[in-house]
């Protein structure tokens, strides 16, 4: 099988280490290590190897947003007033000095982003929505979705050996 570029070459124990931490990268190289089958040494320098290669790209905490306020969410369809590389570099720019935006995606269709917004309520939305998504012109239409309920939310990737 002929690698892909930029693909990591990944053995069955790198996976089990992944996939242990996924679930819950706050545990001990000692409990990963238990969990995955092998000895912590090896172990240790799996993990720190996937940190290397950009395989694990961070270690973060998962905030539940009800819990700290952020109880409204929005998916928004943006489409550019004139979608050239010079617009979306700005709009891609624009859109990572947003904390609102959670997750932007440029996609392909009638619209140009799909963007995850987060916020207090519709109120905070509004504000965002009116101030700084449609206050520039490189913005012509904004389509929005509401969130009415969350039914799976999780951050774990459908890992497995080829």
């Amino acid at each position: 099988m002929a690698a892909i570029p930029g693909k990591a070459t990944l053995d069955p124990g790198d996976i089990r280490v992944l996939k242990i931490l996924q679930r819950d990268a706050s545990l001990s190289i000692a409990e990963i290590a238990r969990q995955a089958g092998m000895s912590q040494t090896p172990c240790w320098r799996r993990i720190k190897k996937l940190k290397e290669t950009g395989v694990v790209r961070q270690v973060a905490a998962l905030i539940d947003r009800e819990k700290v306020g952020l109880s409204f969410v929005s998916y928004s369809f943006v489409k550019l007033s004139i979608p050239s590389r010079e617009n979306m570099e700005e709009f891609d720019r624009m859109v990572n000095r947003w904390p609102e935006v959670v997750i932007c995606e440029r996609i392909t269709g009638a619209v140009d982003y799909l963007l995850k917004i987060v916020a207090d309520d519709i109120k905070d939305y509004d504000d965002f929505l009116r101030l700084k998504l449609l206050n520039n012109d490189l913005v012509s239409d904004v389509q929005s979705r509401i969130v009415i309920a969350t039914v799976k939310d999780t951050p774990a990737l459908p890992i497995r050996e080829d």
